[in-house]
């Protein structure tokens, strides 16, 4: 199954995009990294500038169909980049209405609030969007990881990189068991 990574073009926490990544690639899945303009992304570590990873596809050119799941990562400008634009937003928004899972981690909520799907749903993220996601319907709980099952797409959550490893294993199990079918 391929996995969508949308980030932006810029603003990205690379261990970030990179554990769950690595994560994917050893549950036998590929990861494939959209963005919102075609070259490389470039990644940071806090307010570092780190790697650049070249992107697979642009979310105007994605078909949602060639995608089982989407993983959207954090970085505080990332998110704030992606809620920014009309084609990414509407492309988290199809997976949900599709059925599909997601994952997000850290400040990546910000782009499902402006999707409109964290309403009637329970999620944590990096504390400060707590308000955001309250104003936007949902439940904020101060969790590692959180898997919300509230409506036909699974979401799973998380606070921050120290979670990681708890994210990348909820994340893959819910993931392993659409690729099942």
């Amino acid at each position: 199954m391929q996995i969508a990574f949308l980030v932006a073009p810029q603003g990205v926490e690379q261990v970030e995009l990179t554990d769950p990544w690595q994560a994917v690639a050893d549950a036998g899945d590929t990861p494939r990294l959209l963005s919102t303009r075609s070259g490389k992304i470039q990644a940071f570590n806090h307010l570092d500038k780190a790697d650049t990873f070249p992107v697979d596809d642009t979310v105007a050119d994605a078909s949602l169909a060639d995608y089982g799941a989407l993983v959207l990562p954090g970085g505080v400008a990332n998110p704030d980049f992606l809620r920014m634009d009309e084609q990414a937003v509407a492309f988290v928004r199809a997976f949900f209405d599709a059925g599909k899972p997601v994952a997000s981690i850290c400040h990546g909520p910000w782009t499902l609030v402006e999707a409109d799907v964290v309403r009637g749903r329970t999620l944590t993220s990096w504390p400060s969007l707590r308000t955001d996601i309250r104003n936007a319907g949902g439940e904020w709980v101060d969790e590692q990881v959180k898997v919300c099952e509230a409506a036909p797409s699974t979401l799973i959550t998380s606070r921050k990189p120290d979670d990681l490893k708890a994210f990348c294993e909820a994340f893959t199990e819910v993931f392993a068991k659409v690729s099942r079918g």
